[in-house]
């Protein structure tokens, strides 16, 4: 998924990553393509002049516009509900790790710290969940959060998540017989993980559930013919202005058509789906943070623009003396030292950047650059 901020003027036309258009742009030309050699033939296919008037794309394009808008809405309220419930998944997952570490009392220590397995499974249970929706095989994460013996108990499992919920409430059960948790507050943890359950099941239901196939054909067939015969109902009309005309109406409708094709499935890998390996970092970060431990892995987006800005010294105007790596949101997450052999900015230069991926937002490198100014 693409965070950044709205972007203006001249840039708001140039942006590609993240548009729609690489999905239109080979049917796009081709409709431009299209108008431009009916526009130079005057409507004459074959000898024959085809002869169309502006009031059936009148009658047609106000309909399709609104069946495109009413299936967009329903594509977005799949997208939507799918962030919810992904929201929903990591705040139960926050409290089940509270649960279990003040909830239940310390074993002894000669026995196993469930409470602990508990907290990593959950952990476990949100990537397990993140690759059955995308269909993925790589099972890495989900590994790294379970002891060897659990992994070959559950890998051979059918759904993997409901696999690893069994065994939470064999955990939860095994505390509350041993004593270390009275009745309610175990129905109380009980309660959180059905609630994880609950998400994951809608999850489940929004993936495996999409907009009905015959709508979405006869809106996509509709759109294409429309466009491709517009040409033939304008260029008597406007002209050599058919070609623009006709561009700009065809992107509306097929930025549309395609734009519904890829949020109505949010758990993909295209760049406007969810960002589900992020959001399952985010989970991981926070409970393995609860657990005290220190070894974390990388903020899910700290990789995304490293800016170096200069604070000249008195001995060396031209040093760099702080790193600020800021997120795709701007959002300040360290500040260090410039590595070894970066180069430096020539005197009287204001920043420096480098970066692990191609830096395509200026917003963000001028919110990196408040940042670092703040930080001094």
């Amino acid at each position: 998924m693409i965070l950044r901020e709205r972007p203006s003027g001249l840039k708001l036309f140039l942006l590609l990553r993240g548009s729609v258009m690489p999905r239109i742009s080979r049917v796009l030309l081709f409709n431009i393509a299209l108008a431009t050699a009916v526009t130079v033939t005057h409507g004459v296919l074959f000898q024959f002049k085809v002869t169309l008037t502006a009031i059936p794309f009148t009658l047609i394009g106000l309909p399709l516009a609104i069946f495109l808008g009413f299936r967009n809405t329903a594509a977005y309220d799949r997208y939507w509900e799918a962030r919810k419930l992904w929201g929903e998944l990591i705040l139960r997952s926050r409290n089940l790790a509270r649960q279990c570490l003040y909830l239940i009392d310390a074993p002894p220590s000669a026995q196993p710290d469930l409470r602990q397995h508990m907290v990593r499974r959950a952990v476990a249970y949100c990537h397990a969940l993140r690759i059955q929706l995308r269909n993925s095989t790589d099972t890495q994460a989900v590994q790294a959060m379970l002891s060897a013996e659990e992994w070959r108990d559950v890998a051979t499992r059918t759904n993997l998540h409901t696999a690893l919920m069994l065994n939470m409430g064999a955990d939860l059960a095994a505390c509350r017989r041993h004593g270390w948790i009275d009745g309610p507050l175990s129905a109380q943890i009980d309660s959180t993980l059905s609630a994880m359950t609950a998400a994951a099941a809608s999850c489940e239901r929004i993936s495996g559930t999409p907009v009905p196939f015959s709508y979405t054909l006869l809106l996509h067939r509709t759109a294409y013919i429309y466009c491709f015969l517009l040409p033939f109902g304008l260029v008597d009309t406007i002209g050599i202005m058919t070609p623009v005309v006709v561009g700009v109406v065809a992107y509306t409708f097929f930025g549309l058509d395609a734009l519904g094709d890829e949020i109505e499935e949010p758990f993909g890998t295209e760049p406007n789906d969810l960002p589900l390996d992020a959001l399952c970092r985010v989970i991981e970060i926070q409970l393995l943070e609860a657990l005290g431990e220190t070894d974390l892995p990388p903020p899910p987006w700290s990789r995304w623009i490293t800016v170096c800005c200069e604070r000249p010294r008195v001995d060396d105007p031209g040093s760099v003396t702080r790193v600020v790596r800021a997120d795709r949101l701007g959002t300040q997450v360290g500040v260090e030292q410039p590595p070894p052999g970066a180069v430096q900015p020539r005197c009287g230069a204001s920043v420096l950047l480098y970066s692990d991926a191609p830096v395509r937002s200026l917003s963000v490198t001028v919110m990196a650059l408040v940042l670092a100014s703040m930080s001094t």
